[in-house]
Parts: C-alpha cells; structure tokens; sequence
C-alpha cells in the first residue's frame, strides 16, 4: 500500500457514556493512531449535537499535547462562526508548542447560505459516473456513487436556525469564503491590512509552520478555490458520496500551480469500520443509520446507539439515509482494503482519510488497528 491513511475524528458520544468521556477516547485513540502509522490525526467540528468536538481548536491542542509525531489538524474549522484572527491566533498558540505538526483546514460550513447545502444545489456535474447501475445508486469501478442527497428533504430546520443564531454575534455576517482564506493567508504571512489600511500581525500566529487545507463535497466554490489557489483539498465522501468524486475532478480542473504545491494534492474521506469478519464489523456498524437519521431528522447527531438494544430503523428512515448506508465501507480487513483501493483509484487519492463509529471505543480502536495493520501501516513507517 502506497497511499498514506489519516484519521478523522468527530468524539462521538455513545448511547449511556458522556462528553468528558469521549474526550477521553479521542486522546486515547490518537495516541494509539500515532503508534500504528496513521499520518494525521484531524477534528471534526460540530455544535450543539452528541460530540465532543464542538470546540476543535481545543481539542486541536489537547490532542498534540498527548502525542509527539503525528500531524494534528482540523476537519475542518467552520469559518462562519469564527474570525480569521481567532483561527490563525488559536493555531498560531499550538503551533509555538508543537512546530511543523498543524493541519489548518478550513470549510465553508457556518455560511448562511450553505447552512441547508446550497453549495450542493448549484455543484457542477463533473464526468459521468456510470459503469455498473444497480437501481439508482452506481458503481464506478468498485466505488459506490449513490444519487446526491437533497437537503430539501429535511423538514425540520429550526436547531440549525437557532445553532448558527448562537454561534454568531447578532448581526453578525460572515465573510464569503474565498475572502476569509484570504485573510487567514494574509494573517499567516503577515501581510494583513484592515479596511482602513492599518497593518495588524497575529501574535501568536504570524509565521507558524502550518498546512492550509481545503475542505469540500461538491463541485462548488470549495473545490474551485482549492484548485485555483494550488492548495491541498479534502473531498468528503463519507458526507456526500453522491457528490465527493465531482469535486475531486473540479479540483484538478481547477488547480494552478503554487508555492505551496507543484501539482494537486487530494485526500478523499471515507467512513469504515473493520472487524475480524464482515459479520461483526455489520453489527458494530448496524447504528450507524440510526445516526445519519438523527441528522438529516434535523434534530441534529444523536448519542451512538447500542447495536444490541436499538431497534431497527423504518422504511421511511432508511430512505433518508440510503446512500451513506451504501457508501459506508464495512467488514474485514480484505474487504475494507479492497473497497478503499477501489476509492483510491477512481479518485487518485494522494491520501485517505478513515473515520469510524462505533458504540464501544474497544470496537473502533479495533477497527482502525485492524486497518492499519492490513493496510501495511507500521512495516512502512519501520522501514
């Protein structure tokens, strides 16, 4: 195996446990990551749900602190509800105490207008994708490609309406995207002027050793941006499988070459989880559905739910989360690894990025060492 892994991590809450807890778990994993190979170690950012990564810059420098080597980073920070001043300060902190080991990715999540993503609603198509049609989902080449998700499917809307009320200053409007990567760059670089051409420089943050990073699912802004720019992007197939491989191809169509990067560099997300056969890793994974419903429901990310007492979800639920059920990469070693070498090259991944759920922290640290090890991890870092 080639092709480096990572891991994301959004701290999940399982059914019965607590944040303090799944803090906790989120250490002890990227400690155990650092030992098996994984290069990166990113956090998720999420508000007012079932996980513990709602504050990722702490987490960011918690996570650094408890580990020496891996590379720790964002997936991604939701410019909306920040400044580029607090992102770039915040990373700037951490990267005093833990230099030339930050990932700094940014998303567009938190943006009024791609809250109910609307980003999705005008994504370009990109090259078909049909090889194998069974019903509407397709294959390409061993990579699954379900119809996108349309996000007028959810009804309820009033958490995320009231979420992003509290995450932002009354009246308040965040930046458009591509001006608040400006001004995250501008920080960085300490080139950065007000409106009233006053110069201001980031103290700590002004020339700390990080890597910008791009996060996208769709052919959209994100992707262009990133290309455009010549920076790294991460496209996320475990959110929008429908729409992830899109966006890979309008990032390479997109990209220029820059300092930062001679040619693109991708990593391509995916949700897996590994057991000792396909028959435990569908059990350990069996509530994953419950999950994505409690999103997409708009209730917002439920705690985990207990594979041994949950019951099964309806007709009606498993249409609205067909295709990350579809999506979701899930068995054995041999029949994880395959299905990721499929993503790998349909996409020309310069890396992939695991995240895995599970209720018991045993069963997904089993999981990602399970993984690690069929993927070839620590006999490529021991050599």
């Amino acid at each position: 195996m080639t092709v480096p892994l990572s891991i994301l991590d959004l701290a999940p809450i399982s059914e019965g446990s607590s944040a303090a807890q799944a803090v906790r778990n989120t250490i002890d994993l990227a400690q155990h990551a650092e030992q098996w190979g994984y290069h990166r170690y990113w956090l998720a950012e999420h508000h007012f749900v079932s996980v513990a990564s709602s504050s990722s810059l702490t987490l960011l420098a918690l996570v650094a602190a408890a580990t020496s080597r891996i590379r720790v980073g964002t997936g991604a920070v939701q410019v909306g509800h920040h400044t580029s001043a607090s992102i770039v300060e915040a990373f700037g902190t951490v990267d005093a105490l833990h230099p030339g080991r930050l990932d700094l990715g940014l998303g567009r999540s938190g943006h009024r207008r791609s809250l109910f993503g609307a980003e999705a609603s005008t994504a370009k198509g990109g090259h078909p994708v049909l090889d194998t049609v069974t019903g509407r989902t397709r294959i390409r080449d061993g990579v699954v490609v379900p119809p996108p998700f349309d996000p007028r499917g959810i009804t309820d809307r009033s958490k995320f309406a009231a979420s992003l009320e509290a995450l932002q200053q009354p009246h308040a409007e965040a930046l458009d995207f591509p001006d608040q990567i400006a001004e995250v760059r501008a920080l960085l670089e300490g080139t950065y002027t007000s409106s009233d051409d006053v110069a201001l420089h980031a103290v700590p943050g002004e020339g700390a050793d990080v890597e910008l990073w791009l996060f996208g699912s769709t052919a959209g802004e994100s992707a262009e941006v990133a290309g455009r720019l010549g920076l790294p992007f991460a496209a996320a197939y475990h959110v929008s499988p429908g729409t992830a491989l899109d966006a890979v191809e309008a990032y390479r169509a997109a990209f220029r070459p820059s300092p930062t990067l001679a040619e693109p560099h991708v990593i391509v997300s995916a949700d897996v989880v590994v057991a000792a056969d396909d028959a435990t890793a569908r059990h350990h994974a069996s509530t994953y559905g419950h999950w994505v419903h409690s999103i997409r429901s708009g209730s917002g990310a439920s705690e985990y739910r207990d594979p041994t007492t949950a019951s099964p979800l309806t007709p009606d639920q498993l249409r609205l989360v067909e295709d990350r059920l579809a999506a979701q990469i899930v068995g054995s070693p041999d029949t994880v690894t395959e299905r990721l070498e499929a993503l790998v090259k349909v996409t020309d991944a310069t890396e992939l990025l695991i995240t895995t759920i599970t209720h018991d922290h045993t069963d997904r640290l089993e999981s990602h060492r399970l993984l690690a090890d069929a993927w070839g991890l620590r006999a490529a870092r021991a050599a």
